[in-house]
Protein backbone atom coordinates (compact mmCIF):
# COMPACT_ATOMS: atom_id res chain seq x y z
CA UNK A 1 0.00 0.00 0.00
CA UNK A 2 1.04 3.19 -0.49
CA UNK A 3 3.45 5.64 2.25
CA UNK A 4 0.30 7.67 3.38
CA UNK A 5 -1.34 4.29 4.75
CA UNK A 6 -0.83 5.22 8.98
CA UNK A 7 1.43 2.91 11.04
CA UNK A 8 -0.67 0.41 13.30
CA UNK A 9 -0.44 1.15 16.75
CA UNK A 10 1.60 -1.27 19.03
CA UNK A 11 0.23 -4.06 20.60
CA UNK A 12 0.12 -3.72 24.65
CA UNK A 13 -1.69 -7.13 25.15
CA UNK A 14 -5.17 -4.89 25.57
CA UNK A 15 -7.74 -5.37 23.03
CA UNK A 16 -7.48 -2.47 20.42
CA UNK A 17 -11.13 -1.33 19.79
CA UNK A 18 -12.53 -1.20 16.06
CA UNK A 19 -13.23 1.51 14.84
CA UNK A 20 -16.42 2.25 12.18
CA UNK A 21 -12.82 3.48 9.88
CA UNK A 22 -11.29 0.47 10.54
CA UNK A 23 -13.87 -1.62 10.04
CA UNK A 24 -14.91 -0.39 6.60
CA UNK A 25 -11.26 -0.68 5.57
CA UNK A 26 -11.36 -4.53 6.87
CA UNK A 27 -14.66 -4.60 4.40
CA UNK A 28 -12.96 -2.56 1.40
CA UNK A 29 -10.46 -5.26 1.65
CA UNK A 30 -12.58 -8.47 1.65
CA UNK A 31 -15.40 -7.45 -0.23
CA UNK A 32 -14.06 -4.29 -2.27
CA UNK A 33 -16.20 -0.98 -2.73
CA UNK A 34 -19.68 -2.85 -2.88
CA UNK A 35 -18.90 -4.63 0.54
CA UNK A 36 -17.93 -1.45 2.31
CA UNK A 37 -20.90 0.71 0.91
CA UNK A 38 -22.97 -1.92 2.40
CA UNK A 39 -21.49 -1.74 5.57
CA UNK A 40 -22.07 1.99 5.78
CA UNK A 41 -25.48 1.69 4.59
CA UNK A 42 -26.20 -0.71 7.94
CA UNK A 43 -24.09 1.86 10.33
CA UNK A 44 -26.53 4.51 8.46
CA UNK A 45 -23.44 6.50 7.12
CA UNK A 46 -24.52 5.84 3.55
CA UNK A 47 -28.00 7.14 1.80
CA UNK A 48 -30.79 4.56 0.65
CA UNK A 49 -30.77 6.79 -2.67
CA UNK A 50 -27.96 9.62 -4.28
CA UNK A 51 -28.60 13.13 -3.39
CA UNK A 52 -29.73 14.65 -6.62
CA UNK A 53 -31.21 17.81 -5.03
CA UNK A 54 -29.36 20.23 -7.60
CA UNK A 55 -29.76 23.32 -9.41
CA UNK A 56 -26.39 24.29 -11.86
CA UNK A 57 -25.21 27.56 -11.82
CA UNK A 58 -26.85 29.88 -14.87
CA UNK A 59 -24.96 33.05 -16.64
CA UNK A 60 -28.25 34.81 -15.29
CA UNK A 61 -27.17 34.28 -11.68
CA UNK A 62 -24.38 37.36 -12.32
CA UNK A 63 -27.07 38.84 -14.19
CA UNK A 64 -28.49 39.49 -10.78
CA UNK A 65 -25.91 40.44 -8.84
CA UNK A 66 -23.94 42.72 -10.99
CA UNK A 67 -21.03 40.42 -11.66
CA UNK A 68 -18.95 38.31 -13.69
CA UNK A 69 -18.02 34.54 -13.77
CA UNK A 70 -14.77 34.29 -12.54
CA UNK A 71 -11.84 32.19 -13.98
CA UNK A 72 -11.38 28.57 -12.27
CA UNK A 73 -8.35 26.16 -12.69
CA UNK A 74 -9.22 22.58 -12.02
CA UNK A 75 -6.91 20.48 -11.30
CA UNK A 76 -7.01 16.30 -12.71
CA UNK A 77 -9.45 15.56 -15.68
CA UNK A 78 -11.06 12.56 -14.18
CA UNK A 79 -14.56 12.42 -13.52
CA UNK A 80 -14.51 14.73 -11.01
CA UNK A 81 -12.52 17.56 -12.47
CA UNK A 82 -14.60 17.43 -16.00
CA UNK A 83 -17.83 17.14 -14.18
CA UNK A 84 -16.81 20.64 -12.35
CA UNK A 85 -15.60 21.96 -15.41
CA UNK A 86 -18.83 21.22 -17.36
CA UNK A 87 -21.01 22.68 -14.65
CA UNK A 88 -18.75 25.64 -14.01
CA UNK A 89 -19.26 26.12 -17.93
CA UNK A 90 -22.99 26.51 -17.96
CA UNK A 91 -22.92 29.91 -15.90
CA UNK A 92 -20.06 30.80 -17.98
CA UNK A 93 -17.11 30.52 -15.60
CA UNK A 94 -13.67 30.51 -17.71
CA UNK A 95 -12.42 26.99 -16.66
CA UNK A 96 -8.80 25.71 -17.61
CA UNK A 97 -7.99 21.63 -16.75
CA UNK A 98 -4.62 20.84 -15.98
CA UNK A 99 -4.20 16.89 -16.11
CA UNK A 100 -0.25 15.31 -15.70
CA UNK A 101 -1.62 12.31 -17.75
CA UNK A 102 -1.94 12.34 -21.77
CA UNK A 103 -5.35 11.20 -21.84
CA UNK A 104 -8.52 12.32 -19.67
CA UNK A 105 -10.43 10.32 -17.89
CA UNK A 106 -8.77 9.23 -14.70
CA UNK A 107 -9.52 5.91 -13.69
CA UNK A 108 -12.20 6.13 -15.94
CA UNK A 109 -9.85 4.17 -18.23
CA UNK A 110 -11.27 2.18 -21.56
CA UNK A 111 -8.16 0.13 -23.16
CA UNK A 112 -8.11 -0.28 -27.35
CA UNK A 113 -6.01 -1.47 -29.68
CA UNK A 114 -3.27 0.56 -30.11
CA UNK A 115 -2.87 2.00 -26.32
CA UNK A 116 0.30 2.04 -24.12
CA UNK A 117 -0.09 1.97 -20.88
CA UNK A 118 3.05 2.82 -18.60
CA UNK A 119 3.14 1.68 -14.89
CA UNK A 120 5.42 3.47 -12.48
CA UNK A 121 7.62 0.30 -12.48
CA UNK A 122 8.54 1.35 -16.28
CA UNK A 123 7.09 -1.61 -17.34
CA UNK A 124 5.08 -0.79 -21.23
CA UNK A 125 2.48 -2.88 -22.14
CA UNK A 126 1.39 -1.94 -25.76
CA UNK A 127 -2.84 -2.74 -26.46
CA UNK A 128 -2.98 -5.62 -29.44
CA UNK A 129 -7.06 -5.60 -29.14
CA UNK A 130 -8.62 -5.69 -32.45
CA UNK A 131 -11.49 -3.07 -34.05
CA UNK A 132 -14.07 -2.69 -31.43
CA UNK A 133 -12.90 -4.41 -28.48
CA UNK A 134 -12.07 -2.59 -25.90
CA UNK A 135 -11.43 -3.14 -22.41
CA UNK A 136 -12.61 -1.00 -19.21
CA UNK A 137 -9.59 -1.27 -16.71
CA UNK A 138 -11.71 1.14 -13.96
CA UNK A 139 -15.32 1.42 -13.71
CA UNK A 140 -17.16 -0.86 -15.94
CA UNK A 141 -21.49 -0.88 -14.52
CA UNK A 142 -23.51 1.91 -13.24
CA UNK A 143 -26.64 0.98 -10.60
CA UNK A 144 -29.76 2.14 -11.96
CA UNK A 145 -30.26 4.84 -9.25
CA UNK A 146 -26.79 6.94 -9.50
CA UNK A 147 -26.53 10.49 -10.97
CA UNK A 148 -23.82 8.96 -13.67
CA UNK A 149 -26.99 8.12 -15.55
CA UNK A 150 -28.06 11.02 -15.58
CA UNK A 151 -25.36 12.71 -16.65
CA UNK A 152 -25.25 9.65 -19.84
CA UNK A 153 -28.64 11.29 -20.32
CA UNK A 154 -27.54 15.02 -20.56
CA UNK A 155 -24.78 14.24 -22.76
CA UNK A 156 -26.27 12.29 -24.93
CA UNK A 157 -23.82 8.57 -24.11
CA UNK A 158 -26.18 5.76 -25.02
CA UNK A 159 -26.34 2.52 -22.27
CA UNK A 160 -26.89 -0.85 -22.49
CA UNK A 161 -27.65 -3.66 -19.52
CA UNK A 162 -24.75 -4.75 -17.71
CA UNK A 163 -25.44 -8.62 -16.98
CA UNK A 164 -24.02 -8.53 -12.96
CA UNK A 165 -25.81 -12.06 -12.03
CA UNK A 166 -25.75 -15.29 -14.24
CA UNK A 167 -27.03 -18.70 -12.81
CA UNK A 168 -24.60 -20.00 -15.77
CA UNK A 169 -21.66 -18.59 -14.52
CA UNK A 170 -19.56 -20.76 -12.06
CA UNK A 171 -18.54 -20.99 -8.71
CA UNK A 172 -14.79 -22.75 -7.53
CA UNK A 173 -13.20 -22.36 -4.34
CA UNK A 174 -10.68 -24.57 -3.06
CA UNK A 175 -11.41 -28.20 -1.83
CA UNK A 176 -13.97 -28.19 -4.51
CA UNK A 177 -13.99 -31.47 -7.02
CA UNK A 178 -14.91 -28.84 -9.61
CA UNK A 179 -16.57 -25.87 -10.63
CA UNK A 180 -20.13 -25.37 -10.00
CA UNK A 181 -22.81 -24.14 -11.99
CA UNK A 182 -23.93 -20.54 -9.82
CA UNK A 183 -27.84 -21.68 -10.14
CA UNK A 184 -27.18 -24.95 -8.68
CA UNK A 185 -24.81 -23.55 -5.86
CA UNK A 186 -27.26 -21.18 -5.11
CA UNK A 187 -30.11 -24.22 -4.89
CA UNK A 188 -27.97 -26.20 -2.92
CA UNK A 189 -27.81 -23.28 0.06
CA UNK A 190 -31.12 -22.32 -0.33
CA UNK A 191 -32.32 -26.24 -0.42
CA UNK A 192 -29.97 -27.43 2.53
CA UNK A 193 -30.91 -24.28 5.14
CA UNK A 194 -34.63 -24.61 4.10
CA UNK A 195 -33.91 -28.36 5.46
CA UNK A 196 -32.09 -27.52 8.61
CA UNK A 197 -34.64 -24.83 9.53
CA UNK A 198 -37.45 -26.92 8.59
CA UNK A 199 -36.28 -29.50 10.78
CA UNK A 200 -35.65 -27.32 13.39
CA UNK A 201 -39.35 -25.93 12.95
CA UNK A 202 -41.19 -29.44 12.82
CA UNK A 203 -38.96 -30.30 16.04
CA UNK A 204 -40.08 -27.67 18.42
CA UNK A 205 -36.68 -25.88 18.27
CA UNK A 206 -38.36 -22.70 17.20
CA UNK A 207 -41.44 -22.37 19.34
CA UNK A 208 -40.55 -19.38 21.14
CA UNK A 209 -39.77 -17.30 18.00
CA UNK A 210 -42.56 -18.88 15.36
CA UNK A 211 -45.83 -18.86 17.32
CA UNK A 212 -48.12 -22.02 16.59
CA UNK A 213 -50.30 -20.40 14.06
CA UNK A 214 -47.29 -18.99 12.17
CA UNK A 215 -45.17 -22.70 11.82
CA UNK A 216 -47.33 -24.08 8.85
CA UNK A 217 -47.12 -20.91 6.65
CA UNK A 218 -42.97 -20.93 7.81
CA UNK A 219 -43.36 -24.47 6.04
CA UNK A 220 -44.73 -23.80 2.98
CA UNK A 221 -42.88 -21.11 2.28
CA UNK A 222 -39.45 -23.41 3.16
CA UNK A 223 -40.86 -26.17 1.08
CA UNK A 224 -40.84 -23.47 -1.66
CA UNK A 225 -37.98 -21.60 -0.87
CA UNK A 226 -35.46 -24.71 -0.38
CA UNK A 227 -37.21 -27.14 -3.34
CA UNK A 228 -37.57 -29.46 -0.68
CA UNK A 229 -39.31 -32.79 -0.91
CA UNK A 230 -42.57 -34.38 1.14
CA UNK A 231 -40.54 -35.53 4.23
CA UNK A 232 -38.45 -31.96 4.17
CA UNK A 233 -35.52 -32.76 3.17
CA UNK A 234 -33.02 -31.10 -0.34
CA UNK A 235 -32.92 -33.58 -2.79
CA UNK A 236 -32.41 -30.96 -5.63
CA UNK A 237 -34.68 -30.93 -8.89
CA UNK A 238 -34.06 -31.01 -12.40
CA UNK A 239 -35.52 -27.69 -12.82
CA UNK A 240 -33.18 -26.05 -10.18
CA UNK A 241 -29.95 -27.90 -10.17
CA UNK A 242 -30.29 -30.17 -13.13
CA UNK A 243 -30.09 -33.77 -13.64
CA UNK A 244 -27.00 -34.06 -11.15
CA UNK A 245 -28.14 -35.17 -7.46
CA UNK A 246 -26.87 -32.60 -4.92
CA UNK A 247 -23.55 -33.31 -2.86
CA UNK A 248 -23.46 -33.46 0.77
CA UNK A 249 -24.35 -30.80 2.97
CA UNK A 250 -20.34 -30.33 3.85
CA UNK A 251 -19.40 -29.95 0.32
CA UNK A 252 -22.40 -26.80 -0.12
CA UNK A 253 -21.01 -25.23 2.83
CA UNK A 254 -17.59 -25.29 1.18
CA UNK A 255 -18.92 -23.46 -1.39
CA UNK A 256 -19.32 -20.08 0.72
CA UNK A 257 -21.51 -18.36 -1.04
CA UNK A 258 -23.02 -15.72 1.08
CA UNK A 259 -20.93 -12.86 -0.42
CA UNK A 260 -22.13 -14.35 -3.74
CA UNK A 261 -26.00 -14.74 -2.61
CA UNK A 262 -25.85 -11.44 -0.88
CA UNK A 263 -24.43 -9.55 -4.07
CA UNK A 264 -27.55 -8.18 -5.95
CA UNK A 265 -29.38 -7.51 -2.16
CA UNK A 266 -26.97 -4.43 -1.94
CA UNK A 267 -28.60 -1.43 -3.80
CA UNK A 268 -25.76 -0.42 -5.95
CA UNK A 269 -25.09 -3.78 -7.01
CA UNK A 270 -28.93 -4.49 -7.65
CA UNK A 271 -29.98 -5.33 -10.87
CA UNK A 272 -30.23 -4.41 -13.68
CA UNK A 273 -27.41 -2.44 -14.08
CA UNK A 274 -26.06 -0.33 -17.06
CA UNK A 275 -22.89 0.53 -18.72
CA UNK A 276 -22.16 3.40 -21.76
CA UNK A 277 -22.44 1.20 -25.16
CA UNK A 278 -18.71 1.12 -26.74
CA UNK A 279 -16.63 1.63 -23.55
CA UNK A 280 -16.89 3.79 -19.79
CA UNK A 281 -14.87 6.51 -21.42
CA UNK A 282 -17.70 7.83 -23.46
CA UNK A 283 -18.49 9.58 -20.38
CA UNK A 284 -15.11 11.13 -20.26
CA UNK A 285 -14.99 11.94 -23.84
CA UNK A 286 -18.44 13.81 -24.17
CA UNK A 287 -17.77 15.69 -21.12
CA UNK A 288 -13.93 16.54 -22.42
CA UNK A 289 -15.95 17.49 -26.09
CA UNK A 290 -18.67 19.24 -23.74
CA UNK A 291 -16.19 21.78 -22.47
CA UNK A 292 -13.92 22.19 -25.01
CA UNK A 293 -10.24 20.56 -25.63
CA UNK A 294 -9.07 23.63 -25.93
CA UNK A 295 -9.77 24.36 -22.14
CA UNK A 296 -8.04 20.95 -20.97
CA UNK A 297 -3.82 20.82 -20.45
CA UNK A 298 -2.71 17.30 -21.01
CA UNK A 299 0.64 16.24 -19.70
CA UNK A 300 0.92 18.71 -17.36
CA UNK A 301 1.38 17.59 -13.60
CA UNK A 302 0.92 19.83 -11.10
CA UNK A 303 4.60 21.35 -9.08
CA UNK A 304 3.23 23.94 -6.58
CA UNK A 305 -0.17 25.04 -5.45
CA UNK A 306 0.30 28.31 -3.92
CA UNK A 307 -3.01 30.38 -2.26
CA UNK A 308 -2.62 33.99 -2.88
CA UNK A 309 -4.40 37.28 -1.10
CA UNK A 310 -7.20 37.26 -4.03
CA UNK A 311 -6.75 33.84 -5.87
CA UNK A 312 -4.20 31.11 -6.68
CA UNK A 313 -1.36 30.07 -8.73
CA UNK A 314 -0.61 26.76 -9.59
CA UNK A 315 3.03 25.94 -11.26
CA UNK A 316 2.66 22.81 -13.83
CA UNK A 317 4.83 21.26 -16.00
CA UNK A 318 3.54 23.46 -18.90
CA UNK A 319 3.65 26.66 -17.07
CA UNK A 320 1.75 28.63 -14.81
CA UNK A 321 -1.80 29.30 -14.57
CA UNK A 322 -3.45 31.90 -12.41
CA UNK A 323 -7.18 32.04 -11.30
CA UNK A 324 -9.37 33.43 -9.01
CA UNK A 325 -10.44 29.78 -7.46
CA UNK A 326 -8.80 26.32 -7.62
CA UNK A 327 -10.63 22.87 -7.33
CA UNK A 328 -8.34 20.25 -6.77
CA UNK A 329 -9.75 16.82 -7.86
CA UNK A 330 -6.31 14.82 -7.50
CA UNK A 331 -5.86 11.86 -5.30
CA UNK A 332 -5.78 12.87 -2.18
CA UNK A 333 -2.43 10.87 -1.09
CA UNK A 334 -0.67 12.33 -4.01
CA UNK A 335 -1.52 16.08 -3.54
CA UNK A 336 -0.55 16.28 0.29
CA UNK A 337 2.94 15.54 -1.94
CA UNK A 338 2.59 18.72 -3.83
CA UNK A 339 4.57 21.88 -2.24
CA UNK A 340 2.66 24.54 -1.80
CA UNK A 341 1.32 26.76 1.40
CA UNK A 342 -1.94 24.83 1.86
CA UNK A 343 -2.33 24.92 5.66
CA UNK A 344 -1.14 21.93 7.77
CA UNK A 345 -4.56 21.20 8.85
CA UNK A 346 -5.75 20.25 5.25
CA UNK A 347 -2.69 18.25 4.77
CA UNK A 348 -3.43 16.69 7.31
CA UNK A 349 -7.10 15.14 5.98
CA UNK A 350 -5.33 14.83 2.87
CA UNK A 351 -2.95 12.35 4.28
CA UNK A 352 -5.25 10.37 6.26
CA UNK A 353 -6.54 8.98 2.83
CA UNK A 354 -5.95 5.57 2.81
CA UNK A 355 -5.66 4.18 -1.12
CA UNK A 356 -7.11 0.79 -1.75
CA UNK A 357 -5.61 -1.98 -4.31
CA UNK A 358 -7.50 -3.48 -7.37
CA UNK A 359 -6.08 -5.35 -10.10
CA UNK A 360 -7.89 -6.03 -13.77
CA UNK A 361 -6.86 -8.21 -16.44
CA UNK A 362 -8.31 -8.06 -20.05
CA UNK A 363 -8.59 -11.20 -22.18
CA UNK A 364 -9.50 -11.05 -25.64
CA UNK A 365 -9.87 -14.25 -27.89
CA UNK A 366 -10.63 -14.89 -31.37
CA UNK A 367 -13.78 -16.94 -30.17
CA UNK A 368 -16.11 -16.48 -27.78
CA UNK A 369 -16.23 -20.10 -26.09
CA UNK A 370 -17.86 -19.45 -22.95
CA UNK A 371 -21.34 -18.68 -25.16
CA UNK A 372 -20.35 -21.31 -27.17
CA UNK A 373 -19.36 -24.18 -24.96
CA UNK A 374 -20.45 -22.99 -21.48
CA UNK A 375 -23.75 -21.12 -22.66
CA UNK A 376 -22.42 -18.26 -20.49
CA UNK A 377 -24.12 -14.72 -21.72
CA UNK A 378 -22.57 -12.19 -19.15
CA UNK A 379 -22.25 -12.47 -15.53
CA UNK A 380 -19.61 -12.97 -12.85
CA UNK A 381 -18.07 -16.40 -11.62
CA UNK A 382 -16.61 -16.40 -8.72
CA UNK A 383 -13.15 -18.07 -7.15
CA UNK A 384 -11.07 -18.26 -4.04
CA UNK A 385 -8.15 -18.10 -6.39
CA UNK A 386 -5.84 -15.33 -6.57
CA UNK A 387 -7.84 -13.92 -9.71
CA UNK A 388 -11.00 -13.81 -7.36
CA UNK A 389 -13.70 -13.34 -10.29
CA UNK A 390 -14.22 -13.74 -14.15
CA UNK A 391 -16.33 -10.93 -15.68
CA UNK A 392 -17.96 -12.27 -19.24
CA UNK A 393 -18.72 -9.44 -21.29
CA UNK A 394 -22.45 -7.93 -21.83
CA UNK A 395 -22.01 -6.88 -25.37
CA UNK A 396 -21.10 -8.45 -28.54
CA UNK A 397 -23.09 -11.31 -28.15
CA UNK A 398 -22.47 -14.04 -31.04
CA UNK A 399 -19.54 -11.96 -32.55
CA UNK A 400 -16.89 -13.35 -33.76
CA UNK A 401 -13.98 -11.94 -31.26
CA UNK A 402 -14.86 -11.22 -27.86
CA UNK A 403 -12.70 -9.95 -24.18
CA UNK A 404 -13.56 -11.15 -20.88
CA UNK A 405 -12.03 -10.15 -17.64
CA UNK A 406 -9.49 -12.89 -16.44
CA UNK A 407 -9.43 -11.33 -13.03
CA UNK A 408 -10.62 -8.52 -10.66
CA UNK A 409 -9.25 -8.70 -7.57
CA UNK A 410 -8.54 -6.44 -4.39
CA UNK A 411 -6.54 -5.60 -1.39
CA UNK A 412 -3.83 -8.25 -0.61
CA UNK A 413 -4.21 -10.36 -3.83
CA UNK A 414 -4.18 -6.80 -6.32
CA UNK A 415 -0.94 -6.20 -4.30
CA UNK A 416 0.42 -9.49 -4.72
CA UNK A 417 -0.27 -9.11 -8.46
CA UNK A 418 1.09 -5.40 -9.00
CA UNK A 419 4.44 -6.80 -7.75
CA UNK A 420 4.47 -9.11 -11.03
CA UNK A 421 5.42 -8.51 -14.41
CA UNK A 422 2.78 -8.42 -16.88
CA UNK A 423 3.55 -11.84 -18.46
CA UNK A 424 3.37 -13.32 -14.77
CA UNK A 425 0.13 -11.65 -14.21
CA UNK A 426 -1.18 -13.69 -17.30
CA UNK A 427 0.21 -16.93 -16.59
CA UNK A 428 -1.37 -16.56 -13.06
CA UNK A 429 -4.88 -15.56 -14.67
CA UNK A 430 -4.24 -18.88 -17.64
CA UNK A 431 -3.54 -20.83 -14.96
CA UNK A 432 -6.24 -20.39 -11.93
CA UNK A 433 -8.50 -19.60 -15.07
CA UNK A 434 -7.99 -22.99 -16.55
CA UNK A 435 -9.16 -24.91 -13.42
CA UNK A 436 -12.57 -23.76 -14.08
CA UNK A 437 -13.17 -23.72 -17.98
CA UNK A 438 -10.69 -26.49 -18.66
CA UNK A 439 -7.85 -26.30 -21.30
CA UNK A 440 -9.76 -23.87 -23.95
CA UNK A 441 -8.84 -20.90 -21.56
CA UNK A 442 -5.57 -20.35 -23.70
CA UNK A 443 -7.18 -21.74 -26.76
CA UNK A 444 -7.53 -18.71 -29.09
CA UNK A 445 -6.16 -16.25 -26.76
CA UNK A 446 -5.29 -13.35 -28.78
CA UNK A 447 -3.85 -10.72 -26.51
CA UNK A 448 -4.20 -9.96 -22.94
CA UNK A 449 -3.36 -6.20 -21.01
CA UNK A 450 -3.44 -6.13 -16.95
CA UNK A 451 -3.71 -3.08 -14.85
CA UNK A 452 -2.09 -2.42 -12.04
CA UNK A 453 -4.00 0.17 -10.24
CA UNK A 454 -0.77 0.10 -7.35
CA UNK A 455 1.18 0.98 -10.26
CA UNK A 456 -0.93 4.04 -12.61
CA UNK A 457 0.88 6.99 -13.05
CA UNK A 458 -0.68 10.54 -11.04
CA UNK A 459 -3.09 7.70 -9.64
CA UNK A 460 -1.37 5.12 -7.62
CA UNK A 461 -4.40 3.48 -6.12
CA UNK A 462 -7.93 1.83 -7.29
CA UNK A 463 -9.80 4.55 -4.66
CA UNK A 464 -8.67 5.96 -1.05
CA UNK A 465 -11.06 5.25 1.67
CA UNK A 466 -11.71 8.65 2.53
CA UNK A 467 -13.38 10.65 4.93
CA UNK A 468 -16.80 10.17 2.58
CA UNK A 469 -18.27 14.06 3.44
CA UNK A 470 -17.55 17.41 1.95
CA UNK A 471 -14.30 19.13 2.71
CA UNK A 472 -14.27 22.46 3.32
CA UNK A 473 -11.74 24.72 1.01
CA UNK A 474 -8.48 25.72 1.94
CA UNK A 475 -7.87 29.73 1.20
CA UNK A 476 -9.37 29.54 -2.33
CA UNK A 477 -8.05 26.01 -2.95
CA UNK A 478 -11.34 24.03 -3.54
CA UNK A 479 -11.22 19.72 -3.04
CA UNK A 480 -13.27 17.09 -4.99
CA UNK A 481 -13.72 13.52 -5.38
CA UNK A 482 -15.47 10.16 -4.93
CA UNK A 483 -13.67 10.41 -1.26
CA UNK A 484 -15.74 12.93 -0.08
CA UNK A 485 -18.90 11.26 -0.30
CA UNK A 486 -20.74 8.28 0.71
CA UNK A 487 -20.19 6.44 -2.52
CA UNK A 488 -16.41 5.73 -2.84
CA UNK A 489 -14.70 4.27 -5.82
CA UNK A 490 -18.06 4.79 -7.86
CA UNK A 491 -18.12 7.55 -10.63
CA UNK A 492 -21.80 8.40 -9.03
CA UNK A 493 -19.66 9.90 -6.33
CA UNK A 494 -17.13 12.02 -8.30
CA UNK A 495 -20.01 13.52 -9.62
CA UNK A 496 -22.05 14.03 -6.57
CA UNK A 497 -18.90 15.44 -5.12
CA UNK A 498 -17.98 18.05 -8.00
CA UNK A 499 -21.85 19.46 -7.45
CA UNK A 500 -21.80 19.75 -4.14
CA UNK A 501 -18.18 22.15 -4.81
CA UNK A 502 -19.66 23.42 -7.76
CA UNK A 503 -22.25 24.68 -5.45
CA UNK A 504 -20.05 26.23 -2.69
CA UNK A 505 -17.46 27.66 -5.05
CA UNK A 506 -20.30 29.48 -7.09
CA UNK A 507 -22.03 31.08 -4.26
CA UNK A 508 -19.05 32.66 -2.90
CA UNK A 509 -17.67 33.74 -6.73
CA UNK A 510 -21.54 35.90 -6.35
CA UNK A 511 -20.65 37.18 -2.99
CA UNK A 512 -17.46 38.28 -3.59
CA UNK A 513 -17.46 39.09 -7.38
Amino acid sequence: MNDAKPDAPENDGKATPVTRRTLLVSLGALGGAGAMYAAMGALGLAPGEQRTNYTPPQPADFALSGRSAAKVVILGAGVAGLACAYELGKAGYDCTVLEAADRVGGRNLTIRGGDTLTETTGERQQATFGEGVYFNAGPARIAQWMVTLDYCRELGVPIEPFINGNASAYIYNTGMTAPVRFGAARADTYGYLSELLAKATSQGALDEAVPEADRQVLLDLLRQFGDLGEKLTYEGSVLRRGEDAPPPLREVLGYNLGPALTYDLTTEQAMPMFQPVGGMDTIVTALADTIGRDRITLSAAVTKITNLPDGVEITHQKGVTRAAYCVAALPPHLMAKIPGNLTPATLTQLRQAIPFSAGKIGLEYGRRWWELEDRIYGGITETDQEIARIWYPSHGFHTQRGLLLGYYNFAEQAESLARLKHPERLEKALTQGERIHGPKYRKDLLAGVSMAWDNRPHIEGAWVIGPGQPMGPDGRVYFAGDWLTHLIAWQAGAFESARQTVTTLHQRALKEG
